[in-house]
């Protein structure tokens, strides 16, 4: 069953790695990709490789192990993983997991959640346009398929699960929306199928009190493909926002993003940075149009590089308990997305050529 995860589930404490040395990861030899830990050292050069590797076991083990979707894990990894080349058996197992979802699950029982046809779609449409630069068909019937749980404000009924900033409003699922709407290529937003919904969602934008920094920082992400949606003031005041958390070692906290509660009545650590506040900040800030020669940007990348952790991650303190600590995993992906866009990262072999149903 393929489902979004709202459940902790317990990680094996083992080192990220392919069943050998030379064997790249697959879903057929995938080992647990170890506990997300705070006292993991800080890795004594930068890897690309072992982000990679990272990306990809964390990815298949929980597509393996529990068999579904989730924001933090394999949704993102569709988006970061083009960056560092998509030509890979992991990256088509993973891209292959989520189309059967669209395919056959969808078809047979359809969507858990309407939560799972926005981010289905959104990580597709982003993949397509990393990889192929074409619109799938199953990408197409993802899309199509938003409008059909958009509800009649233009906005959607999201996850509630209290684990911020990806399952915990309504607001999410909206922006999500955009993002995946403005990302599709071939102009999806001009399809006659979509108008009704994009112009809910159009209003349901303009007129929403965004509850935090971070998901107006989405907004600008959207923004960049969909200009329509953002102004040039309010576009320029989130990214001065967003800038204004800067820490002095060049870094961001997630914490920072947003006035979320702990669950566990801890506070959180907003002075301490972490993978997903920088990778993230530094995504956003490049799409909403700050060069990568900016002090910013420079400051931030150096951060990145120099905070790895020996596993390949960059660690992210829940913003929900002290548990498992799974936005290590969306965080090491922003961490990739944020040095491609900054032009650190080698250029990798695109477009792939996907499967085509």
């Amino acid at each position: 069953m393929i489902r979004i995860l709202c459940v902790g589930l317990l990680l094996v404490s083992l080192s990220p790695r392919p069943s050998s040395a030379d064997e790249p990861v697959t879903l057929e030899n995938v080992a647990p990709s170890g506990k997300n830990v705070a006292d993991e050292p800080v890795a004594k050069e930068f890897s690309l490789e072992r982000a990679g590797a990272f990306l990809d076991t964390a990815s298949l083990h929980w597509q393996k192990s529990r068999q579904c979707f989730t924001c933090h894990t394999n949704y993102a990894y569709l988006m970061a993983r083009p960056y560092l080349g998509a030509d890979t058996t992991a990256h088509r197992q993973v891209r292959e997991f989520a189309e059967e979802l669209v395919e056959k699950r969808w078809a047979e029982k359809g969507p858990r959640w309407d939560a799972e046809v926005v981010a289905t779609a959104a990580a597709l449409a982003i993949n397509d346009a990393a990889t192929t630069g074409k619109l799938h068909p199953l990408t197409r019937t993802a899309l199509d398929r938003i409008w059909t749980v958009q509800r009649d404000d233009g906005g959607f009924d999201w996850l509630k699960c209290g684990w911020p900033p990806m399952e915990n409003d309504d607001e999410y699922g909206a922006v999500l929306a955009a993002i995946a709407v403005g990302s599709a290529p071939e102009n999806y937003r001009s399809q006659p199928q979509a108008q009704v919904g994009i112009a809910k969602l159009q209003k349901y934008l303009r007129e929403t009190k965004w509850p935090t920094l971070h998901h107006r920082a989405m907004l600008v992400w959207a923004s960049a493909a969909w200009p329509e949606l953002l102004t040039a003031e309010d576009r320029e005041r989130t990214l001065a926002d967003l800038s204004s958390r800067q820490l002095p070692d060049g870094g961001w906290s997630a914490s920072s993003l947003g006035d979320w509660k702990r669950g566990d009545d801890t506070p959180q650590t907003p002075d301490v940075a972490d993978g997903y506040g920088t990778g993230f900040v530094l995504f956003v800030l490049q799409k909403g149009g700050v060069p990568a020669t900016d002090p910013r940007i420079e400051k931030g990348i150096t951060w990145l590089k120099t905070n790895q952790r020996e596993s390949g991650r960059w660690f992210t303190r829940s913003l929900h308990k002290d548990n498992h600590h799974f936005l290590t995993h969306a965080g090491s992906a922003f961490a990739v997305m944020a040095l491609g866009e900054a032009g650190a990262l080698p250029r990798p072999e695109t477009p792939v050529s996907l499967r085509q149903p």
